[in-house]
């Protein structure tokens, strides 16, 4: 079948949310996950259910990408034109904690990937990158060809060394690669450890927010379905060699203005417990997307404020 792919990852908050889109346009889509326990194990096989009951086009395994021998198995038997690659142990602060982790999940598990594709002769990979990787940039907008040598968190160099492994493999072996960089994503099924996600679930339960650097952060927070439209509109072209785009919102929004927002939302006083930076944390982030609109035509088109409406719509059915 000519729109048959697999995404790693196919539990997570972006997996799902593509994964769900690719099915509604009939593409049969394989899914792959290993369901760590870095955040709700519940919400990831929550949401591996809701596209089983929807969607007969869609198939999940059990998957850990570090299983070389499972994951070839698995992948030589079917007829994949295009692999996903989102699959990652994510999160910055966790790598200061675990960085064993991320090197068997984002190091070896992306070698696995790439070579099996190659040896199944699946020449195009799409893979999850982050905007992580420009360090602590002081210029903006941020664009595709700053300075990405100097990460500052373990996390940012697994993702840096992702794209460096794959540009070898798209010289040596003329696979093609396309690689996002995601700016901070949000929206319905979200991440349980994610900003947004916390402010909510603590507001509403009257429970303190912890807001790093006293406030004084500010992220490009890119909505659920303006990161999936880019992707899809990615998946459709025919990605020849080496790729690198941005995907974001384009607008920089400090951190207490979401605040500030949600409590109007949720109508409700949120009690803020203010600490300083964290290590491993970027002041500000901000990204120039031309490039991607020149490629494929992507623009993101959700506002901060309706963003946030359909995420606290969510959050609210989800936990009623």
């Amino acid at each position: 079948m000519k729109n048959s792919i697999l995404i790693t990852g196919g539990a997570g908050f972006i997996g799902f949310s593509l994964s769900k889109e690719l099915l509604k346009k009939k593409y049969k889509v394989y899914s792959i996950d290993n369901f760590n326990n870095y955040y709700s194990v519940k919400i990831k096989k929550d949401r591996i259910q809701y596209l089983k009951k929807e969607f007969d086009n869609f198939f999940f395994k059990k998957i850990d990408l570090v299983n070389y021998k499972k994951l070839n198995e698995f992948v030589k038997k079917k007829n994949i034109n295009k692999i996903i690659h989102l699959a990652a142990q994510a999160g910055v602060r966790y790598s200061y904690e675990r960085p064993d982790i991320y090197f068997q999940s984002n190091l070896l598990g992306f070698f696995n990937v790439i070579e099996i594709a190659r040896k199944n002769g699946i020449k195009e990979i799409l893979a999850a990158s982050t905007s992580s990787v420009y360090g602590d940039q002081k210029k903006f907008p941020i664009k595709e060809n700053f300075e990405t040598s100097k990460p500052i968190q373990f996390y940012a160099a697994t993702k840096k060394s992702n794209e460096v492994m794959a540009y070898s493999y798209s010289k040596m072996f003329k696979m093609n690669f396309v690689f996002m960089r995601f700016f901070t994503v949000y929206g319905p099924w979200g991440r349980p450890d994610m900003s947004i996600f916390k402010f909510v679930k603590n507001i509403k339960s009257g429970k303190k927010i912890e807001i790093f650097n006293y406030g004084n952060h500010a992220r490009d927070f890119t909505y659920i379905d303006d990161i999936v439209s880019g992707i899809t509109k990615l998946i459709k072209k025919k990605n020849d060699g080496f790729k690198i785009f941005n995907i974001g919102n384009t607008k920089k929004v400090k951190l207490m203005d979401i605040v500030k927002k949600l409590q109007n939302i949720l109508n409700k006083k949120a009690k803020i417990k203010y600490l300083p930076m964290q290590p491993g944390d970027i002041l500000e982030t901000h990204s120039n997307t031309k490039s991607l609109y020149d490629y494929c035509g992507y623009k993101s088109s959700t506002r901060i404020d309706e963003g946030l409406k359909n995420f606290v719509r969510w959050f609210n059915k989800y936990y009623k």
